[in-house]
This record gives structure tokens, C-alpha cells and sequence, in this order.
């Protein structure tokens, strides 16, 4: 399944190279730091122990990454992922005191990695992002062991009606804040149209459960 928005070329790219300095502010002024908590919650929802591994995608800064490390004593074995090489560079610098990180740069319909590599895959705000989400979801399923968890936080569409109006009142906001605060609006406006577009929970829920399914030859 392709995204319309991000086949244009070099939009995202150029989104994420305007950012990345300030991409954690980026996601306070999105989620009004509601991602913090979330991004905790996460790592509790994982619940990891020593010696298992972590792949992130589109890692951002590196803020799961170091909670997750922090969660394990910094005894596990993590890849950070991100398409953007000035992203990874500035998860490099968050997280230079930590060790047992390797990083790569590549796309998540593409992880240059082995099949069965990792316990975990985890992606935070990066599959409203990609060109083709059935792709990095069958790369998830390719590189976890069997029995690995895939865990996903993403901006998408707001069931309680009361709750959107006000969501939607406030992204009319958000690229004139991003303007004021980083001294860009442009990059906020795709960010707010990207999740206006992206599929609802229920359905991201069903194309991973038809990805799997296919992917183990049985009929759906």
C-alpha cells in the first residue's frame, strides 16, 4: 500500500532535514508532550530483560532507545534506523555515553539486516512516514525472531468525537507555532496532513493481520 503524500520526491527527506534539531519539540508541539508519556509506556509495555534485542525504526533522537537501555542497565543489543543521515547523526550525540548501539541508515521497507535478528521492533512516529506501509511491515515480521513483539506508536485518527474537534482546531495551529518556535511552517504542514491521511487503528490492525497471515501461506 502506497502514501500518496510521501511518493513526492525528497519531501519527506527534506521535512526531517529542516527538523532534526528540534525533532523532540517537533513532537511536543504534535502531541502537546502527551509523547513523553507514551514513549514510557511503551517500554513498560515491552517490559524488557537483559539480552534481548531491540531494532528501532525511524529512531529519531534516540529517545525509546534510551529508555529502553536504561530499563535493561544498558545490557542488551540495540540497532537505531532511521532514513535520515542527519537523524542519525543526532541520535549518535544523545546517546554517545551508552553502548552496545550500532545504527543504520536505511529506509523501513528495506532493513539491511539478516531474517530472525531481533526480540523487539519498535517505531515511534515513523510509519505515517513511509512511501509503502505493507512493505515495513513484512521487513517487521522478517527481521523479528519468532515470538518477537512489534510495537508501534503513531499519530492516527481520534475516536472520541470531542477530543477531535479540539485535535483538529489545534493542528490548524501548529505549522504557525512550528514557524514561531523552529522558524519553519512547511515541514509542520506535511506533518499535520500526514496523520489526516494515515489509516485508523482498526485498519493498520487488520493489514497486519493479512500481512502475517499471507506470510505463513494461510488463507484469509
Amino acid at each position: 500500500m502506497d502514501q500518496v503524500l510521501q511518493q513526492k520526491k525528497g519531501l519527506v527527506k527534506g521535512v526531517f532535514n529542516k527538523v532534526f534539531k528540534k525533532y523532540d519539540l517537533m513532537n511536543d508541539l504534535m502531541s502537546l508532550g502527551i509523547h513523553r508519556i507514551w514513549k514510557k509506556n511503551l517500554i513498560q509495555m515491552m517490559n524488557p530483560s537483559n539480552n534481548k534485542s531491540l531494532i528501532d525504526v525511524a529512531c529519531g533522537t534516540g529517545d525509546v532507545v534510551k529508555l529502553y537501555l536504561e530499563a535493561t542497565k544498558n545490557d542488551t543489543s540495540i540497532l537505531c534506523v532511521d532514513p535520515n543521515i542527519n537523524m542519525i547523526k543526532e541520535c549518535k550525540d544523545n546517546l554517545k555515553n551508552y553502548k552496545n548501539i550500532k545504527w543504520k541508515v536505511c529506509s523501513a521497507e528495506r532493513l539491511k539486516v539478516p531474517d530472525n535478528s531481533f526480540d523487539f521492533y519498535s517505531i515511534s512516529f515513523g510509519l505515517r512516514n513511509v512511501k509503502d506501509i505493507n512493505k515495513s511491515l513484512k521487513e517487521a515480521h522478517r527481521v523479528l525472531k519468532k515470538g518477537g513483539r512489534f510495537l508501534c506508536l503513531e499519530f492516527s485518527k481520534i475516536e472520541n468525537s470531542n477530543l477531535e474537534i479540539f485535535y483538529k482546531n489545534y493542528s490548524k495551529l501548529i505549522p504557525k507555532i512550528g514557524k514561531i518556535v523552529v522558524g519553519e511552517k512547511k515541514p509542520y504542514e506535511y506533518l499535520v496532513k500526514s496523520i489526516e491521511n494515515f489509516i485508523s487503528q482498526k485498519q493498520l490492525i487488520e493489514k497486519m493481520k493479512k500481512i502475517i497471515l499471507k506470510i505463513v501461506n494461510i488463507e484469509i
